[in-house]
């Protein structure tokens, strides 16, 4: 499957070259069911419940971010602002559908994430990723060089500590200062 070029997301779907017409945007609560279902088909991301989901397309829509083409879910992205620290933007989860994968579509999606105007003064980015995710390891570095800011990560929920060893451990990403002048990239 071939993505169109990119542009700062919109509801227009122009596509600059051959494929399904892609169009990022802020999910809405009838997207909770695809979202679900996104999410399961992409191992090894956790599967919350779709009241969950349906949540975070609801209460979370200004810091989550999907991409469709020909009425399909290709990537998802859900994410909050810290209570603690409101400029920064916790990443809570990246899903792209295996058709999709090695396009550069998870990057595509969190650089038109924080293009968005309501979320110019995020100053961080942060996420956990269980060592093994090698996927998202990369995502997270290259995003960082793409941004020219600074990557850090640290242990932060332990297998035995935390997830009563049912969970393998999850590294805290820490990824800023971010410029303050963002374009969708």
């Amino acid at each position: 499957m071939a993505l169109p070029g990119h542009q700062p997301e919109n509801d227009a779907t122009t596509p600059s070259r051959p494929g399904p017409a892609l169009r990022l945007r802020q999910p809405l609560t009838e997207d909770g069911a695809a979202i679900h279902r996104l999410i399961a088909a992409c191992p090894p991301l956790d599967t919350n419940s779709l009241y969950c989901n349906l949540l975070q397309a609801s209460h979370f829509a200004d810091c989550s971010i999907l991409a469709e083409a020909d009425g399909r879910l290709l990537g998802w992205i859900s994410g909050y602002r810290l209570p603690a620290d409101p400029t920064t933007l916790f990443v809570w989860q990246v899903a792209v559908h295996p058709d999709a994968r090695g396009l550069g579509l998870g990057r595509r999606l969190l650089s038109d994430l924080l293009a968005r105007p309501g979320l110019a003064d995020i100053k961080t980015m942060a996420t956990t990723i269980t060592p093994s995710n090698e996927a998202s390891w990369a995502l997270f570095r290259s995003f960082a060089k793409s941004q020219g800011a600074a990557f850090r990560h640290d242990a932060h929920f332990e297998r035995d500590r935390h997830f009563d060893g049912a969970h393998e451990a999850e590294h805290m990403v820490t990824i800023g200062p971010l410029p303050s002048v963002r374009a969708a990239a």
